[in-house]
């Protein structure tokens, strides 16, 4: 640590430490534009000019000097600087008034007016007039996709764009080109950004250059009513700021989570807003003639009661989707069990995990913060760009910083950063296992080994026997230690290891998805779950609670309306664990209910009265049950001996090729698919990949 005195108050910091940060520990404010928390210092818009006593008469960028790089006074005294000296105010006043030369100064039909960091540093910072009356330099706008608009005549050249897709993105897209009055950020090619991250530079741009280009002349930010809450794209549990107005949704977010997204959110989870628009139900439905026609509460109900009317228990079963909440699940799993049946299930993708096998056998055990921690990684059947972005980021982090050594087993993807290619089959995870091949002495060197399992290697015939070949080399390269647990499984959907944790999976007796699939039920229920090949259940009663006009619905003999993830409360429980409360923003449309009341509603009918009449007692019934869900943002804990006892079952793998299960980025989900901007993304993305084919 170091002394140092800001403004005439010392305090203590590390050496390594910049003057900004040490300045704001002090409780300076110090402006900035180029600089960033998470970004490489550029030292471009001079804006955080400090003055150093003892020092050149002249003052410093405080973004770009350390405390360690300071020297005492003549007496050993601690270095001195001031925030507030005249000097300093002169020198930030003169760097506005260059910013502020060619800035076009068009506010009012600025996408960033009201939430902009230069018209408050120009209030805050700056001086009254200008005494440049040259013309401004005006700039060609860039086409850089459909999800950013460019304005590059407001572009301050602060070049956290360029950083960040660099960096943090893995792309090298953007670049300053030029210099002086030619300087411009541009693309290299006249093309659209090819990151599933690309969006977070809206959040980054300090002005008006890039806004978001579905959003542009919507809405003004004092609009807008905020709600903290989650995402559920994906099973990451990204923290976000829905925005609305009225009952509509205008615009998603990030929310700050260093633990989970950090700062960021992928495209998916930005983006897709408009599709919770489209495609909605907002009326029940029933099936007559072949065709599905409109209908009341009433007769949705009496229709479904009719079906079940002396229908065998075992002979009906329920599916939860991609984003069911835990309360959905409790309530759907307790009208199955009123109904005597067994046959429940969530994994709509095939997987092999059950609760059985014990917590630490379906977590991320090592949690997305403690990527940074790995010195070496594998991961086996994966995409982790495809299937979670922002994880995926977390990753090229780690491998930045130089110590981490990567491998994957599976298909052999453009993830952002260098790995080694081990081969597609599952036969070479089997032979790391035993210890053989070169990568296995990096796991077993490594202080902190991390075996990432993906859907992928566990979504088939041979999942189970895939499964403990990892949990055997995690367990054989020293994964399983008491400080940490590297055996980390990363799921796709957001209600997955929540389903897991309610017991939301096949009953003693009960069928899973396949075996309803092959005739074992006459009565489906259809919790959001779209993701099936319908067809195989074939003339079984299908009810589908759910909010899009999707497969699911389309195959659906009576469609119950429901909302969507930002239309309800509800508990989820991320891939790592961690329990989070997700809060409404808006109400469905139409006759459109929750899905837990419509789940209430229905039973009744059928003479099963659940005993709750509210969200509060039904999550409080579901807290008596797993005192797990009590405490909110914090992360479940495995047992290692789960992973160990899985371990004593390995056996021999068939060798087949471990696939990611995510064909299409953007188009995973109902919202997804009704979305336009995905829409346009996906013909985007498969343009780009055939002229790469070619």
């Amino acid at each position: 640590m170091a002394k140092l005195v800001v403004d005439g108050i010392e305090i203590d910091v590390p050496k390594e430490y910049s003057l900004l940060q040490a300045a704001e520990e002090a409780g300076a404010e110090i402006p900035r534009f180029c600089y960033h928390e998470r970004l490489s210092i550029a030292g471009n818009c001079r804006m955080c000019l400090v003055e150093v006593k003892g020092g050149p008469p002249k003052p410093t960028a405080s973004c770009a000097m350390r405390v360690g790089d300071l020297r005492p006074g003549r007496d050993g005294e601690p270095p001195e600087i001031f925030t507030k000296s005249p000097m300093v105010k002169k020198a930030r006043e003169g760097v506005m008034e260059f910013l502020l030369i060619n800035h076009p100064l068009d506010c009012p039909i600025c996408d960033q007016g009201g939430e902009c960091d230069l018209q408050d540093q120009a209030m805050a910072f700056g001086k009254g007039g200008s005494r440049f009356d040259e013309n401004k330099r005006a700039v060609e706008n860039k086409y850089i996709g459909p999800l950013v608009k460019t304005t590059m005549t407001r572009c301050i050249h602060c070049t956290r764009c360029v950083r960040f897709t660099t960096e943090v993105c893995g792309i090298h897209e953007l670049g300053l080109v030029g210099r002086g009055e030619d300087a411009e950020i541009t693309t290299y090619l006249e093309a659209a950004l090819t990151s599933e991250l690309q969006g977070n530079v809206i959040d980054l741009c300090p002005v008006g250059a890039l806004t978001s280009r579905p959003y542009a002349f919507t809405a003004r930010p004092w609009e807008l009513t905020k709600t903290e809450t989650i995402d559920v794209m994906d099973a990451v549990g990204s923290n976000i700021r829905v925005d609305t107005r009225g009952r509509e949704v205008m615009r998603i977010q990030p929310r700050i989570n260093d633990a989970i997204n950090e700062e960021w959110i992928s495209d998916k989870t930005r983006f897709l807003w408009d599709g919770l628009k489209s495609q909605r139900l907002d009326k029940p439905y029933v099936r007559k003639d072949g065709k599905l026609t409109p209908a009341s509460w009433d007769d949705a109900f009496r229709a479904i009661a009719a079906r079940l009317n002396g229908l065998a228990g075992d002979r009906v079963g329920a599916i939860a989707g991609a984003m069911a909440s835990v309360e959905e699940m409790y309530a759907l799993k307790a009208l199955m069990t009123a109904l005597g049946s067994g046959n429940m299930d969530a994994r709509q993708d095939g997987s092999v995990l059950t609760s059985a096998m014990g917590r630490a056998a379906y977590l991320f055990n090592a949690t997305i913060e403690g990527i940074e921690e790995a010195d070496a990684i594998l991961i086996i059947g994966s995409n982790p760009r495809m299937e979670a972005a922002v994880l995926n980021a977390r990753i090229r982090k780690t491998w930045l910083a130089g110590n981490t050594r990567i491998a994957v087993i599976g298909e052999q993807a453009d993830l952002k950063y260098g790995y080694d290619y081990l081969g597609a089959g599952a036969d070479i995870l089997a032979d790391l296992a035993d210890g053989k091949g070169a990568f296995f002495d990096s796991l077993k060197s490594a202080e902190k080994p991390l075996i990432l399992i993906g859907q992928g290697a566990i979504n088939h015939d041979d999942g189970e026997a895939v499964l403990a070949q990892a949990a055997k080399l995690a367990e054989a390269c020293g994964a399983l230690a008491d400080e940490w647990n590297g055996f980390s499984v990363l799921h796709t959907d957001a209600s997955a290891v929540g389903a897991l944790e309610v017991g939301f999976e096949p009953q003693a007796g009960g069928k899973d998805i396949a075996a309803m699939q092959a005739g074992g039920v006459d009565a489906l229920f259809l919790l959001g779950a779209d993701e099936l090949a319908f067809d195989a259940f074939g003339d079984a009663f299908k009810i589908y609670i759910g909010s899009h006009g999707d497969a699911g619905a389309h195959a659906a003999d009576v469609i119950l309306p429901a909302g969507t993830y930002t239309e309800k409360s509800g508990l989820y429980v991320n891939t790592e664990g961690r329990v989070q409360l997700a809060i409404r923003a808006n109400f469905p449309p139409g006759d459109a209910k929750e899905d837990w009341a419509i789940l209430r509603a229905l039973s009744a009918v059928l003479g099963k009265t659940l005993p709750f009449d509210s969200l509060d007692q039904l999550r409080a019934q579901l807290l008596d049950a797993y005192p797990q869900f009590e405490v909110t943002d914090e992360c479940l804990v495995g047992d290692p001996s789960d992973i160990r006892a899985l371990a004593q079952k390995a056996k021999p793998v068939k060798g087949q090729a471990l696939i990611c299960p995510v064909s299409d980025y953007y188009l995973t989900n109902p919202i997804a698919r009704a979305s336009a901007v995905m829409a346009e993304c996906s013909a985007l993305a498969k343009s780009n990949k055939a002229e790469a084919a070619e």
